[in-house]
């Protein structure tokens, strides 16, 4: 074997049939055939398909291998292939439903014990009529606005061709296109989904991490069998041949099914019909009470039969262990490759295998800067020892997740003693946050991301809560351009409440490590902080078992309790958000979330003893007198009776407000929060007067925090509080090895127009899409310059105004060179002027952010 073909002397495991005929694109470290242009078809027979030409049966696969290398037909991938080398392929989609070197201490002292604590109610029947589950699932299911379904009405275009290649949109479209074809046949054939597809959804991962499900106009339709690979995965998926949990099913009418399709039990008014997301068929509740992650729910969970539910667990397992025979080494066993300096500025080499010793006496030893590790073309990870309040932590952090809309990551992991290898478990979640970002879903302040397996060898370690950094300090931590998230690990028995509840366990947290308003490091192996949720109020306020419903929560929205005073604060920018949550209440109850108080100086909690009761304490900055306190959430309920001789009650409970008021004091609150007014409810007996209590709603003008450090890649301008909303692109724009996203629109002037938060949760602005478009297509000639010369962040401001109309485009704070400016100015001026001509309700000043990456499909 000559030397062009050393890389074939590291460990790889081929699985190859005779008869088996593939023309792989790309052939990288235990990666064969993931990306070919045109792949010819293969049946699981070993018949190629038309148009193929035969191959020599006295070929063994070896030399078949050999002959197309040798034949050019296999390119070889130099960059690093490290993600796909130590991970596989992408994992079920996550779900994510939000000192000094020593921060501020936190003193723990205990309230007054509960009052009037409601007792929570009995659990709700398992039997649940069909049609509210339906209506309730798909509000759970719909996904937050995102690309064209996700600018408000800033500016409109109505005229003017339709865009052929829009750039919003969410994951379901996503995924509908090469799907169509499944799913005829699989209506076809009757709806055999009893049998799984090994394959699918790991190649629907890989093109998730490529993020273009479209064909490029810049590249070659492609062939939609390349989802069916012809290695080991893609004989399998084609020996199953079908696409359970891959399309959604064709549902059995409840008309056709009297009794369960399982174990035959009559259906009546009380046992009634549940529909498995998998298969369609009708099943009672104990055989479809299952759940699991459905690709075309976009990895939700959904209701699943039992039968469903081990094919899928089956399924899963069968693709890890392909995903293992794939790679030339195990997850663990090395590192990903390092870069380094060659001593030039600017120029670095790729070590990809770097020794895991060394590179610990480096960090041992005080290395002044972060090691940086290429986890793909497009994401590097920062990792330094550092000492944070009085602790040994590794501090890892991301750097690339900007470029397809994701905030950066940071992770601060307390070093378990004589600890001597790197937490690698952390890179592959990097990895999988990257791909999740490329289909859509990002993470947010108080998202959860869970793992899919083991993690930093613990089964409890069951994901990362993640929080934004508030009062805490950052003193000597490497830190990445804002905004970035830390991240919390969180044990597998608080995952209820960090899904349904997150303020309460990020606060709790707090109170466990002493820190306000809760620690930025995590801690293995530590014990679980909530058990059962049996004896909580928020029962009666949250789903626990299917997470259909919690409290709402208004952004900016705060309770803070004083003396004789509580005082709810609602911004006016949240008036939609509020409406919303107001119209779906009880009429007798209204209960909300309330955020994080920033001007409070303590804060409630809610601590579970060792019994399971859940008891009120607060927390608060060492050495400050508590004055404000802040509160989670409050309940407004409309059970006090007029002859009880009280005007009204309120009373602490667990780490919340609790109001009792009449039913006329509910009718009156209601209507002034629809009028956007103050509401003074007076609290006490009606015979003391002296020491009454006041519960005050108050609506203020003020704005969320926004974009907090993001500065404008133009001239440098600052970003914050300037809404902006995340775009997600179906299509790419590729030319000579890079390609250009556009990320995020930024609404520097909206115009006459009245502000609201939910303003960019309308229809997708088609003059926006075409400014893009255009942006992209004319720069696309031009990306590997552009990205040589350091200008890989790319900004275009656009002013519509009846009095002036134009734009301007740079990148790293400095106006884009002549050359560029003159090509964008040949294609954008026409569409700008389209615009200004037509409309003049006031000047609207948009800033649309692009990223120029590798190519690395």
């Amino acid at each position: 074997m000559d030397a062009k073909h050393h890389w074939l002397h590291r460990p790889c495991l081929l699985m190859l049939k005779d008869g088996d005929v593939t023309k792989p694109g790309q052939l990288g470290c235990g990666h064969i055939g993931s990306d070919s242009p045109a792949k010819p078809k293969v049946h699981s027979e070993g018949v190629l398909s038309p148009g193929v030409a035969p191959v020599s049966q006295l070929e063994t696969p070896a030399q078949r291998l050999m002959r197309q290398l040798e034949e050019g037909n296999c390119t070889v991938t130099t960059l690093s292939t490290w993600g796909e080398r130590n991970f596989g392929e992408a994992s079920t989609p996550l779900m994510l439903s939000p000192s000094k070197a020593a921060g501020p201490e936190v003193e723990v002292e205990v309230e007054e014990e509960v009052k009037n604590k409601p007792q929570p109610a009995s659990s709700k029947e398992d039997s649940v009529v069909e049609e509210k589950e339906l209506e309730e699932s798909g509000l759970e299911l719909q996904d937050p606005p995102s690309g064209s379904d996700a600018l408000g009405p800033y500016i409109d275009d109505p005229s003017g061709p339709p865009v052929e290649e829009p750039y919003g949109g969410g994951h379901d479209a996503q995924i509908q296109g090469p799907r169509l074809g499944l799913q005829s046949q699989t209506k076809a054939n009757g709806l055999a989904n009893d049998e799984t597809n090994a394959n699918r959804v790991q190649a629907d991962s890989e093109e998730g991490a490529v993020g273009d499900c479209t064909p490029s106009p810049m590249s070659p339709l492609v062939d939609p069998d390349n989802e069916l690979q012809a290695g080991p995965a893609g004989i399998l998926s084609r020996e199953r041949g079908t696409i359970l949990g891959e399309v959604a099913p064709v549902w059995v009418p409840d008309a056709q099914a009297l009794v369960c399709m399982m174990c035959e039990v009559r259906f009546t008014f009380t046992k009634r019909r549940h529909h498995c997301r998998a298969c369609g068929k009708v099943f009672c509740s104990v055989c479809s009470g299952l759940k699991f992650r459905l690709t075309h729910l976009d990895g939700k969970e959904g209701r699943v039969c039992v039968s469903c539910h081990s094919t899928l667990v089956k399924r899963e397992y069968h693709m890890t262990t392909l995903v293992l025979l794939l790679n030339p080494s195990s997850p663990f066993s090395g590192l990903p490759p390092i870069l380094t300096s060659t001593g030039v500025k600017g120029d670095y080499t790729v070590e990809e295998r770097p020794s895991e010793m060394v590179l610990i006496q480096e960090l041992e030893s005080g290395r002044p800067n972060s090691l940086v590790f290429v986890l793909n073309a497009n994401l590097l990870a920062m990792v330094k020892l550092v000492n944070y309040v009085n602790r040994k932590c590794w501090c890892v952090t991301s750097k690339g997740m900007h470029a397809v809309g994701q905030v950066e990551v940071v992770v601060l992991l307390q070093c378990l003693p004589e600890e001597k290898s790197f937490p690698k478990d952390i890179f592959s979640h990097f990895i999988q946050l990257y791909r999740d970002a490329l289909t859509g879903k990002v993470l947010s302040h108080l998202g959860l991301s869970q793992f899919s397996s083991s993690f930093l060898s613990s089964e409890e370690h069951a994901g990362f809560l993640w929080v934004r950094s508030t009062l805490q300090s950052l003193q000597g931590l490497p830190m990445p351009n804002q905004p970035f998230l830390f991240g919390l690990l969180v044990h597998r028995a608080e995952v209820p409440w960090a899904k349904a509840f997150p303020l309460r366990l990020m606060l709790r947290l707090g109170a466990e490590y002493r820190f306000y308003p809760c620690p930025l490091y995590s801690v293995r192996f530590r014990k679980a902080l909530f058990g059962e949720t049996g004896h909580t109020i928020m029962r009666l306020l949250v789903d626990f078992r299917n997470y259909r419903y919690t409290l709402p929560v208004v952004p900016g929205l705060t309770v803070d309790l004083e003396a004789q005073r509580t005082c709810i604060k609602i911004p006016t920018n949240g008036y939609e958000e509020l409406m919303r949550a107001l119209n779906k209440s009880n009429e007798h109850v209204l209960a909300m979330g309330a955020c994080f108080n920033v001007a409070a100086d303590s804060h409630l909690i809610c601590v579970q003893g060792d019994d399971g009761q859940y008891q009120t304490q607060a927390i608060s900055i060492h050495n400050q007198p508590r004055k404000v306190t802040g509160s989670c959430f409050f309940v407004f309920s409309g059970a006090l009776k007029a002859a009880s001789g009280y005007l009204a009650k309120s009373s602490i409970v667990e780490d919340g407000l609790m109001v009792q008021i009449t039913v006329e004091t509910m009718v009156e609150l209601r209507r002034s929060l629809r009028e956007m007014k103050d509401y003074t409810i007076t609290c006490g007996s009606i015979d003391q007067s002296d020491s009454q209590e006041h519960v005050q709603v108050q609506w203020l003008d003020k704005e969320c925090t926004l974009n907090k450090g993001v500065i404008s890649p133009i001239d440098g301008k600052s970003m914050e509080s300037v809404n902006s909303v995340k775009m997600f692109q179906k299509s790419e724009y590729k030319s000579n090895g890079k390609v250009i996203r556009w990320t995020e629109v930024f609404f520097v002037q909206r115009g006459d127009r009245p502000k609201s938060q939910g303003d960019h949760h309308t229809e997708h602005s088609r003059l926006t899409e075409r400014l893009a478009r255009a942006f992209c297509l004319a720069l696309c000639p031009h990306l590997k310059l552009l990205k040589e010369d350091g200008m890989a962040k790319l900004g275009l401001r656009v002013t519509l105004d009846s009095q002036q109309v134009g734009f301007v485009a740079g990148s790293n704070g400095l106006p884009l060179p002549a050359p560029y400016l003159s090509t964008l100015d040949t294609v954008l001026t026409p569409i700008i002027h389209s615009r200004g001509r037509k409309r003049s309700e006031g000047p609207v000043v948009i800033e649309l952010i692009f990223y120029i990456l590798e190519n690395i499909s």
